[in-house]
This record gives C-alpha cells, structure tokens and sequence, in this order.
C-alpha cells in the first residue's frame, strides 16, 4: 500500500506472511537435511557395518568349528559327532581330466574313498567350512538359507533338502554378494577348473568349477535340483547324475531381482 505522498507502507499482514514463510523454509530445509543424515547413516550401516560385524562374526564361527573337529580328533570322537552318525559311502573316482594324479604318466585311477555321511545339521547350525582360493575366501557353511539366522552373518547357507558336501547329487549354497559380509560379492570372477574347497569334520572335498550361468530369476529351482538345469535357460546345466556344488547369490549387484549360479564337479575328496 502507498501513501499520498508515493511512500509505501508494509502493514503487519505483510510482515507475519513473510516471517511465516521464512519459518516454513527454513523448517523444510532443516528435515532436508536430517532426511539426508539419517539416509547417509543407513547406507554406512548397511554398507560397512554390517559387513564389519558379520565378516567378524564368520571368522569367529570358523576358528570355532576348527577348534572343535581339532578336540574331537584329539578324544577320537566319531566323525560324524553331533550330526547323528550314517552308513558309510563312496567318493566317486576323481575325473580323469581334473584329478591331481592324473598328469602323471602311467597314473592309476584315484581310489575309491570312504567318507561318512550324516542326516542334515539341525537348522541354522555351521558344519562346515566353504573355501574358494581364487576369491581369498573362506566362510562357514549352516544349514538353511533363512536370512536372519544364516545369510545376514555373512555365512553360505545350504538349501535344505539339496545333498551334504560329497554326496551323489547337488551340494548347494546361496550367500549374499552386498552386505552383511558379502561372501560371494566376487562369484563372477570364477573361470572354469577353479578349486571350491568344503571342509567337513570328517573330509575335505575339492570341487572344480565347471559352468556358471550369468543370469537366471529367483524362482528358476531348477538350478538346485540334484541334476542341475535351469527351467529358464535350458541350455545351462546338466544331463546326468553327478556330485555337483552349486552356489547362487543375488544379480547385478545390489538388487535382488535375478540369481547368479556357479556350478562345480567333485574333483577329489581327502579324509580328515
């Protein structure tokens, strides 16, 4: 409003507008920015401490299962302690191509090893121990892939109802590859004939990595069946029984929308 002398006058309706605007910025401004701290403290969470704590947690659980298939060895405790024990069974001849002995001329054929074999851990449990060289990697192995009790402690994660380390059919595992100590952040760096090692208490079973199928949808299960074929790419897998190892984790990364699957042949199987 302008006086009769051209001076313009700012009433009080003018001044609380302004000052109420000045309040509503200033206020959206400051939930910005909180907005934007409590984000940044989510992704540091979930990006470094809970890889931190489950990778700590993991190398714990290893030395524990070591400890303990030390002791029993020492007292002569079955094998198969704490799993109940089994029949005994028989490795299957290591295959002419990847067996260790095989290079040398004039080699015999591997032999037939005992190993023992067991009804599944209880749920959840470590039993094992997953070993991948190529990766520098090495993470206990519990039975069930549930999230909260296997996956998120940065363990792999057996599929209940797949086969045991060893055994005719397909051993398989799932573990994370972001987060929560990311085991198998770096599964697309395997090549074919790299070693995946599974320790037990009662063997050491080398697997060789044989075909890895780059993308496949979280409900292909064909891809752990005990002659492994995805249902959604037929051309990846196999058509006879064998001793498979499968690991699959989530695809690309963080995103859990398709799987990635690495497939390896029992190679060679070493009695503790």
């Amino acid at each position: 409003m302008r006086t009769a002398w051209g001076v313009r006058v700012v009433g009080h309706g003018d001044r609380r507008r302004r000052a109420r605007a000045r309040r509503v910025l200033w206020g959206g401004g400051e939930l910005l920015v909180t907005a934007g701290l409590v984000l940044l403290l989510l992704v540091a969470h979930q990006m470094w401490w809970t890889n931190r704590e489950a990778r700590r947690g993991a190398e714990r659980a290893v030395t524990a299962l070591e400890r303990q298939w030390a002791e029993e060895a020492e007292s002569g405790e079955d094998a198969a302690a704490g799993l109940g024990a089994g029949p005994a069974v028989t490795a299957p001849d290591a295959d002419a191509a990847t067996a260790p002995d095989a290079a040398r001329p004039g080699a015999s054929p591997a032999p037939r090893r005992p190993y023992g074999s067991a009804p599944p851990p209880r749920r959840s449990r470590t039993y094992a121990v997953l070993g991948i060289p190529r990766l520098g990697l090495r993470v206990p192995v519990a039975e069930g892939v549930d999230r909260a009790a296997v996956l998120n402690k940065g363990y792999a994660g057996h599929y209940r109802g797949t086969q045991q380390p060893g055994q005719a059919g397909n051993f398989a595992l799932a573990g994370h590859r972001n987060t929560h100590g990311e085991p198998f952040r770096y599964l697309p760096r395997l090549r074919r004939g790299d070693s995946v090692v599974v320790e037990t208490r009662s063997a050491t079973y080398t697997y060789g990595v044989d075909r890895i199928l780059p993308r496949t949808t979280a409900r292909d299960v064909g891809v752990v069946r005990p002659v492994p074929r995805s249902l959604v790419r037929p051309g990846y897998g196999y058509d006879e029984p064998g001793h498979y190892l499968t690991l699959t984790t989530c695809t690309p990364e963080f995103t859990s929308r398709y799987r990635l699957v690495v497939w390896a042949r029992l190679v060679s199987v070493r009695p503790r």
